[in-house]
């Protein structure tokens, strides 16, 4: 029997030799690590073109995987262990980041001169190998060239998470997104805290249940805080201002806490449904 399949490394067909003894499966088989090779790729509920997007892995992201079956992968997200399915080709082998994007997206350079024609685009929170510095670009391990300026050494962090947010303020609003290309309610809040150090888990209740301390009624909220209603979360910039991604707006958006709370209330989400403070 099958847990909850969003953190369970387990199919129908096979399982993580792990969870041997505790799920039940035909086949157990030792993960094999692999790695996201492109700016962002879907991890989808299932494999093929009907499958939804439930998240998604940003380059340099280590991805575990059991099984491979018709240009699809199966496996589980080490960064925040969300399984799924992962197009093949979008997984490459394991490098050991030096440095991570510490900006809302960065270009990648065929050359290390800001007028060469940049080929394609990386997020915030993408993991780096910079192998040289020329001319205040990174070489990282595909050969391409990108700013130092966007970049942070792996460890060092920033300390504000509403701030963090705050930079992807316009981003247009994405199911399962988690960039600057799209992004959704539980995924800004995950991007704002891994940003600052902080684990965070990938959708809204698993959040909700994990993050911080709750509020206790009538008790101030500040800077920082974090609002959760059933199926959506935002974060407080000033004690009375929500900054959120959500489908009102379709996109990261801010607005008076008070407004925002009647609206919701006013649909299927329905009222808050906790407050918590990191």
């Amino acid at each position: 029997m099958i847990g909850d399949r969003r953190l369970t490394l387990a199919n129908a067909r096979v399982a993580d030799v792990a969870l041997q003894g505790t799920v039940e499966a035909p086949r157990y088989v030792t993960p094999a690590p692999r790695q996201c090779r492109q700016p962002v790729a879907d991890i989808l509920d299932r494999p093929g073109p009907e499958g939804a997007r439930d998240s998604q892995l940003l380059f340099g992201d280590p991805f575990a995987v059991i099984e491979e079956r018709d240009g699809y992968a199966f496996g589980q997200c080490a960064r925040d262990g969300y399984v799924g399915f992962v197009e093949t080709a979008a997984l490459g082998r394991l490098d050991t980041p030096t440095h991570w994007v510490a900006a809302p997206a960065t270009q990648l350079y065929p050359d290390p001169e800001a007028k060469s024609r940049a080929e394609t685009a990386l997020f915030m929170g993408t993991a780096l190998r910079v192998l040289a510095q020329k001319n205040g670009f990174g070489k990282i391990q595909t050969g391409h060239f990108v700013p130092m300026a966007h970049l942070k050494p792996f460890a060092t962090r920033y300390a504000d998470p509403a701030g963090v947010a705050e930079l992807f303020l316009g981003t247009p609003y994405l199911w399962g997104g988690r960039s600057r290309w799209g992004v959704d309610c539980s995924g800004l809040i995950q991007l704002a805290l891994e940003a600052c150090g902080i684990d965070c888990p990938r959708d809204s209740d698993m959040q909700e249940a994990a993050l911080g301390r709750p509020l206790a009624k009538g008790e101030p909220l500040r800077r920082g805080d974090i609002v959760f209603w059933k199926g959506h979360v935002g974060i407080l910039t000033a004690p009375g201002m929500l900054l959120h991604a959500n489908m009102h707006h379709m996109a990261v958006a801010q607005e008076p806490l008070l407004e925002a709370t009647r609206r919701i209330a006013e649909t299927d989400t329905g009222p808050v449904t906790s407050r918590r403070r990191l």
